[in-house]
């Protein structure tokens, strides 16, 4: 497993919110930070402290994205014309690993960079086993053969928790996805606001 999967709830716990969505989240009982003085971090956060929440928690939505990958990230965003928020997360929806989330081949964000990593998925017919790899439009994903049947495939597609996007045409009796567009910021289905137009700020500053 990624070193990151046994911290994803410690960062729902940090950031205050149920990032993902998920049922066992521990935010879901308790709304305060980890540790000992977690219920006492209640201070209101100057601008800074926003604007750095913001790009921790979309950092941390795509599986805890190291700060050099998402500030990679982040200048080919800036780079493009047009809204560098929207590009940003268009951008971020456009990772295989992300996909393969979207798709609900696996159940979450991190088992997806497993997935990708272990060479579970195809773009085209042919594997591909790098989760930051960037899908374009058209491109058609799909689960290996062998691997159709495993558990935690059979585990996502089950989830009603959350739905496919209409970025993604999926065929979950071939296990197959096509990106069919880039998504818009009003497209992605986060469950809790994401606020790209600060991490924008964030980085003007920094």
């Amino acid at each position: 497993m990624t070193k990151r999967t046994s911290a994803k709830y410690k960062i729902d716990r940090r950031m205050g919110e149920n990032i993902w969505g998920r049922p066992k989240s521990p935010v879901n009982k308790r709304e305060y930070g980890p540790g000992q003085h977690g219920q006492r971090r209640k201070n209101k956060l100057s601008d800074f402290g926003t604007q750095l929440r913001a790009k921790q928690k979309l950092k941390g939505y795509y599986g805890d994205l190291t700060e050099k990958q998402f500030r990679k990230i982040y200048g080919e965003a800036e780079r493009v014309k047009g809204d560098t928020g929207e590009m940003l997360v268009g951008l971020l929806e456009r990772r295989l690993d992300a996909v393969v989330y979207r798709a609900k081949f696996v159940p979450t964000i991190f088992a997806a960079r497993q997935f990708v990593n272990h060479g579970h998925v195809t773009v085209n017919g042919q594997r591909v086993n790098i989760a930051s790899y960037r899908v374009k439009e058209g491109d058609i994903i799909e689960v290996r053969q062998k691997s159709k049947q495993m558990a935690l495939v059979l585990e996502a597609v089950a989830l009603t928790e959350r739905d496919v996007p209409d970025y993604l045409e999926v065929d979950h009796s071939k296990m197959t996805a096509k990106f069919v567009r880039t998504p818009g910021l009003s497209d992605v289905p986060y469950p809790v606001q994401m606020e790209p137009n600060l991490v924008v700020e964030y980085y003007a500053k920094n």
